[in-house]
């Protein structure tokens, strides 16, 4: 596979990096520069950051397996990000993983993110989401749904497409 940054990104990340006095500095943000355009971060990507930063690879690779925003592997279309610390669980978290993982063919038990066969979905456990108060709360890519509870979740499955309603503002 012949991987490489396209132009229009290259002159952004540069543009990231020019920003530090010192190139590494700017670690993290290409990091998520890259990962925004290709979804997740390859061997390649990894390498490239290194050259581009004038670092050895190992550099980039401890900041990828350290942070765990940082995907070495391809996700779904859809990631769901369950919440499991104690407010979360207490009201019903871990049943959501189960189910969720059982009606999509997933391992319940398997720690770490998975991802369905035909790559729609990305189910993992995370930590806080920042919404106790509304417990169980899930995050459906960049949507953050509050007290969610397993008929929500079946109902949503129940769709071909999979495509939530936006969750209703807050007052």
């Amino acid at each position: 596979m012949d991987w490489s940054v396209p132009p229009a990104l290259e002159a952004e990340i540069d543009a990231l990096v020019a920003r530090y006095p010192v190139k590494r500095s700017a670690s993290l943000m290409v990091l998520h520069a890259l990962q925004a355009h290709f979804g997740w971060l390859s061997q390649e990507a990894i390498e490239w950051t290194a050259r581009k930063l004038g670092l050895q690879p190992i550099h980039i690779y401890e900041l990828v397996t350290f942070y765990p925003m940082f995907r070495q592997e391809p996700c779904g279309r859809w990631q769901i990000k369950i919440c499991r610390t104690l407010s979360c669980m207490l009201a019903g978290s871990h049943e959501l993983h189960r189910r969720l993982c059982e009606r999509l063919g997933l391992d319940p038990h398997r720690h770490g993110p998975q991802t369905t066969a035909d790559g729609r979905f990305t189910v993992e456990f995370v930590e806080c989401l920042a919404s106790c108060h509304t417990a169980p709360v899930l995050m459906v890519n960049d949507d953050l749904w509050e007290r969610v509870g397993p008929e929500q979740v079946e109902s949503w499955l129940a769709h071909p497409e999979f495509a939530p309603p936006k969750p209703e503002a807050k007052s």
